[in-house]
């Protein structure tokens, strides 16, 4: 389960966010696959479903998983693997599939470790910074009481860096944060508020992360265009998105950054739900016809890949890269 079938996935991810050329090939991840079932022909057990279970089941659950995990990502070519995260609700009420209790998100690392998950990087949303909040109380709190939005701030990215050290423990290798400041209309904070509650906190995120050894990857939905230089120039490694939807394009973005911050993305995730294999297929091929040049890229979706996603299209995509994703007499 362990031998890669092309050597050198983790070596490929590593140089991609090092803003390197990685050796091999164009390296593969997914922010968030939530297809598993579909993909292996088996259960993988998480959330509600999971905390059910007695202590000795969610053990063997979670060597279940990982056992899964393991198969789809030597199935799927991936240099990397996402770890599910904590309990979120996808919508109000309704809890997000691809998540475990917080305690057993450090086990499923751990089990991942110990099984000898070997040629692939472990990555774990382990939180960072201020994301987008379109609340009423927050906005005013912005202008009202501003002093407020420092403290949780300050509050967030110290609590997110005790989380990424215990996951060190456990072999994290790198540590994501999904938090969305902008969308299809572009950022929600303003250059002024974006010095003051996002570009300090991320240096200390990013600072922190390289202190412990880990890889620093930022999420964010939305059009980022206006403050793409600055997220480049504050110690993170990959921006993972480069959302199509919002009409971010990655060629341009890739050309402004450089070899200062690794593009993860951006297969779009509606045509991966929606199109055809043929689709996918040829957004494929043209993203890395288009972007593998001089590494600094992983390919993926744009955003989770969903439960509903055609196996024939998530395999179109794996197809594209088989052809065209190799940096070996390329």
């Amino acid at each position: 389960m362990t031998t890669s079938r092309y050597p050198g996935r983790k070596e490929d991810m590593i140089a991609a966010l090092r803003h390197k050329q990685p050796s091999h090939a164009v390296p593969i991840w997914e922010i968030e696959f939530q297809a598993w079932d579909a993909a292996s022909g088996r259960h993988l057990l998480l959330g509600k479903e999971f905390e059910g279970l007695t202590a000795l089941e969610q053990e063997e659950a979670l060597h279940t998983n990982a056992e899964i995990i393991l198969t789809v990502a030597e199935e799927m070519h991936w240099s990397a693997v996402g770890l599910p995260g904590g309990y979120w609700n996808s919508a109000p009420g309704q809890l997000a599939y691809y998540c475990l209790p917080w305690d057993a998100r450090f086990r499923q690392c751990e089990i991942l470790r110990e099984m000898g998950c070997g040629d692939l990087m472990l990555i774990a949303n382990v939180g960072g910074i201020l994301g987008a909040n379109y609340s009423e109380e927050f906005c005013e709190k912005m202008f009202d009481e501003p002093e407020s939005i420092d403290a949780m701030a300050e509050k967030i990215v110290e609590g997110c860096l005790e989380t990424a050290r215990r996951f060190t423990d456990c072999g994290l290798e790198a540590g994501m944060s999904a938090s969305d400041i902008a969308d299809n209309g572009g950022p929600f904070y303003k250059p002024d508020q974006m010095e003051r509650w996002i570009y300090p906190f991320l240096r200390r995120w990013t600072d922190g992360l390289r202190a412990m050894g880990l890889f620093s990857i930022l999420h964010s939905d939305g059009n980022l265009t206006p403050y793409i230089e600055q997220l480049a120039s504050h110690g993170l490694d990959a921006l993972q998105a480069i959302d199509p939807i919002a009409g971010m394009d990655i060629v341009a973005t890739k050309r402004k950054v450089g070899d200062r911050l690794c593009l993860c993305g951006n297969v779009d995730c509606g045509m991966l739900l929606l199109g055809t294999p043929d689709d996918v297929f040829e957004a494929t091929k043209n993203l890395l016809l288009t972007c593998k040049s001089g590494g600094n890229f992983v390919l993926g979706a744009s955003n989770a890949v969903q439960p509903e996603v055609p196996m024939a299209n998530y395999r179109a995509m794996i197809e594209a890269w088989k052809q065209y994703g190799s940096y070996v007499n390329a």
